[in-house]
């Protein structure tokens, strides 16, 4: 009985071991999607324990109809596929302002302000053997408290990063 125990405790934590992978303190880099316009962020990931992390990115939006900068944090949880292939998912929220460009006739509209919103992120990433990790997310984005015609309904970022790890 103790030489099965011994080995369902070895088997677990070599188990264990094998899944856990190792995400890198720091990294930084930009991410470039698209959601109703062009955007480009400054995207930065700090790890807080092995497989969770800390993802900041600042970056502006510009459409046909608006101009945005928003800044957006997520909490992170990283999950081994495959090699140096990942899947993440997380939740978090951010907040930012609009400018929106009216036509003459629209004047008696506000142009801009504030909004908050919440925001959710799935996505899949490969670690090359040198410092750089390359991503693809999804990161779906709820107006909280801002204008109707922005930041008030659900949106889609779906984005490509590229960064340096340190």
């Amino acid at each position: 009985m103790k030489v099965f125990k011994l080995t369902v405790f070895i088997f677990l934590t070599a188990t264990c071991a094998l899944s856990a992978q190792q995400i890198s303190d720091h990294a930084l880099g930009l991410r470039l999607g698209d959601s109703d316009g062009f955007g480009a962020e400054i995207s930065y990931q700090k790890s807080v324990a092995l497989t969770n992390r800390v993802e900041i990115d600042l970056g502006w939006r510009d459409s046909r109809n608006y101009d945005a900068f928003k800044l957006t944090g997520t909490y992170q949880w990283v999950e081994p596929l495959d090699g140096n292939f990942n899947w993440f998912y997380g939740v978090g929220g951010g907040l930012g302002s609009v400018d929106f460009n009216r036509w003459p006739d629209e004047f008696d509209e506000p142009d801009g302000g504030l909004f908050l919103f919440g925001a959710g992120v799935v996505g899949i990433e490969y670690n090359f053997n040198i410092p750089l990790l390359i991503s693809l997310d999804f990161r779906p984005e709820i107006g909280l408290i801002g204008y109707d015609d922005f930041s008030d309904n659900f949106d889609f970022d779906i984005a490509l990063g590229i960064r340096y790890q340190f």
